[in-house]
C-alpha cells in the first residue's frame, strides 16, 4: 500500500495558518500523526521477511562519521608522537612546530623596497626579496652552495618532517649530484646558485648568463627540470644579473633576512628579530668550517625559530 501524505502537511501548514499558533501546532500534530501512520501502513503491507527499501529519496548510511573522525584524529596522535620522538633523538628542546597548508592563492611577491634595479617592472625581472608577504608566524629555511653533504642532515630533516629549499653551485656538488637527488626525493626543492658562485657585478652580461644558463642546463639534466627560483651568490647582483636570469626561465631571485650559524645568529634588520614570512639563510657546511656540524647548525636554528612561536614553511609554496 502506498500513502501520500504531502497534501496533509500542506493543509497542515496552509489552509489553518490564519489560525494562530495554536492552529498551527494542530495542524503539525496531524500532518505528524498522518506521517506515522503511513509508515505503519506501509510496514504492514510488507509480506513477511521481505526486504524494507528505503524511502524514496533517502540514503544509505555509510560508516559512522564518528568513526572517521576517531581515525583520523588516531593518525595524528601517532604522527605528532612520531614528531616528539623525532625531537628527542635529534636533540631539540621542543617539537618544532607543523606549518599551516599551503596558500590557495599566492602572495604577491615584488622586489623589496630598495633592491630593484632599474625598468624592474617595465622588463618584468626577478624581484629580489628578503621576506614573503604573510601575517602568519612562519620562516623559510634556504640553504646555499652544496659543499658539506653530511648524511646526518638528510635524516635529520627526514625524521623531523622540516621543509628547505638548497640553491646549489655545480662546482660544488658534481662530485656527488646523488645525495642532492635524495634530497630532492624527500620532496625538498633545489635551485640554481650559478656554476661557480663568482661575484656576479664583475662580469660582462654574456659572462652572468653563462654562469646561470649553465647551471640551468645542468640542472635540468642532472634533477629533471630547471628551476624558476636563483640566488645570486653573496646577494649581489646588478641589472645584467636579473636581465640574464631572466632570459634563463628564472622569475624570482629571493635572498635572506637573517642567516643562522652553529654559533651565531645574524640579521639583515636593526631590530634583530625574526618576522613573519622571512627567508633564513645557511650553507652546507661542517667542523672543517664550523664549530660543528649541520645538524649542530639545525639544532641551533630550529630550536630559536619554535622558541618564539614560528613554524617552518616551503618556500615554493607561496611563489
Amino acid at each position: 500500500m502506498r500513502v501520500v501524505v504531502q497534501n496533509d502537511i500542506n493543509r497542515a501548514y496552509g489552509s489553518r495558518g490564519q489560525q494562530g499558533r495554536r492552529g498551527r501546532r494542530t495542524g503539525a500534530r496531524g500532518a505528524l500523526a498522518a506521517l506515522a501512520f503511513a509508515a505503519l501502513v506501509s510496514g504492514c503491507s510488507q509480506p513477511e521477511g521481505a526486504p524494507v527499501h528505503p524511502a524514496q529519496g533517502a540514503q544509505r548510511l555509510h560508516a559512522p562519521p564518528a568513526r572517521a573522525l576517531d581515525s583520523y584524529a588516531t593518525k595524528l596522535r601517532a604522527a605528532y608522537a612520531a614528531r616528539v620522538a623525532a625531537a628527542k633523538r635529534w636533540g631539540l628542546a621542543k617539537v618544532p612546530l607543523q606549518a599551516p597548508p599551503a596558500p590557495a592563492q599566492k602572495p604577491e611577491i615584488t622586489a623589496r623596497k630598495g633592491f630593484e634595479v632599474d625598468d624592474q617592472e617595465e622588463l618584468n625581472l626577478p624581484p629580489v626579496f628578503t621576506t614573503i608577504p604573510t601575517k602568519q608566524k612562519i620562516v623559510f629555511l634556504t640553504i646555499d652552495d652544496g659543499e658539506n653533504k653530511d648524511p646526518a642532515f638528510l635524516r635529520m630533516m627526514s625524521d623531523l618532517k622540516i621543509p628547505y629549499t638548497a640553491f646549489l653551485s655545480n662546482y660544488l656538488v658534481k662530485d656527488d649530484y646523488g645525495y642532492f637527488r635524495k634530497m630532492q626525493a624527500e620532496g625538498h626543492t633545489i635551485n640554481n646558485h650559478t656554476l661557480t658562485h663568482p661575484y656576479l657585478p664583475g662580469l660582462s652580461y654574456a659572462e652572468q648568463k653563462r654562469e646561470i644558463c649553465g647551471m640551468q642546463d645542468i640542472m635540468k639534466k642532472q634533477f629533471g627540470k630547471a628551476p624558476t627560483v636563483f640566488r645570486p651568490p653573496y646577494g649581489n647582483y646588478n641589472h645584467d644579473t636579473l636581465v640574464a636570469a631572466k632570459s634563463c626561465g628564472i622569475k624570482y631571485a629571493p635572498i635572506w633576512d637573517e642567516e643562522v650559524f652553529v654559533d651565531h645568529w645574524e640579521y639583515r634588520e636593526d631590530d634583530r628579530s625574526l618576522h613573519p614570512g622571512d627567508i633564513v639563510l645557511t650553507h652546507f657546511r661542517g667542523r672543517a668550517d664550523w664549530k660543528g656540524t649541520m645538524v649542530d647548525d639545525m639544532r641551533r636554528f630550529l630550536g630559536k625559530v619554535t622558541a618564539e612561536g614560528y613554524a617552518v614553511a616551503r618556500l615554493e609554496d607561496y611563489l
